[in-house]
């Protein structure tokens, strides 16, 4: 499928417009071909911007994946021009467009792991805990395998915000920062504006596996 044949699935927003609503039943996901997206979440009484999209990213792929409503709203911030694809022309693309297809499979990928990690995070009873295991999943997408870890001796930056951490482990960002301070004063990590540089990654490791319902 040439890009000149995806044309027909091609759809323009007006800025401002909505392209769908948090809560709303999806069927389909876009690729952004020019313009920008906003991301939104309602959190209590406030509209949270999750993220701010550009040509080139996908996204609403979750209700092909899920089959479940929406998770946040998508606002066009200019004139955006969109690819929009439902599973029936999602299998057409990835039948005849391999390129896209691989791009496709990888962020699928990707977003299957963070709803897996996310899982095992929220698992945790112990707040601190959930903290310490955002900060494992993060040397994990180093590119370091578990092994490597517990062998890891020498300090590691990770560069995330505490209110990234408060998202990742479900938890309130007053909450989030106070475990910080009390890693910090534990010689666990220090912090610089956004970035965490934990100490003993491994240390960190054997904590989260101690709190785990389950061996490892």
């Amino acid at each position: 499928m040439a890009m000149d044949a995806l044309n027909k699935f091609s759809k323009t927003y007006k800025q401002d417009e909505i392209l769908f609503s948090e809560y709303e039943t999806g069927n389909s996901f876009y690729l952004i071909q020019s313009g920008k997206v906003k991301i939104t979440k309602i959190v209590g009484e406030t509209e949270k911007t999750l993220d701010i999209l550009g040509p080139g990213d996908i996204f609403g792929e979750m209700a092909i994946l899920e089959e479940a409503p929406r998770s946040a709203s998508a606002i066009a911030l200019s004139e955006v021009k969109t690819l929009h694809f439902n599973k029936e022309n999602f299998e057409m693309l990835l039948q005849s467009n391999s390129a896209m297809a691989i791009k496709l499979l990888k962020l699928f990928s990707k977003r299957i792991y963070d709803a897996r990690r996310k899982l095992m995070i929220l698992s945790l009873e112990d707040d601190e805990a959930k903290v310490a295991d955002v900060l494992l999943m993060l040397a994990e997408q180093k590119g370091y395998s578990p092994k490597e870890i517990k062998e890891f001796i020498e300090p590691m930056e990770i560069i995330i915000t505490a209110q990234d951490i408060a998202n990742w482990c479900g938890l309130k960002l007053d909450n989030v920062k106070k475990i910080l301070s009390q890693f910090i004063n534990m010689n666990r990590i220090s912090m610089c504006g956004n970035s965490v540089v934990v100490k003993n990654i491994n240390e960190i490791s054997r904590y989260v596996s101690q709190k785990r319902k389950y061996p490892e």
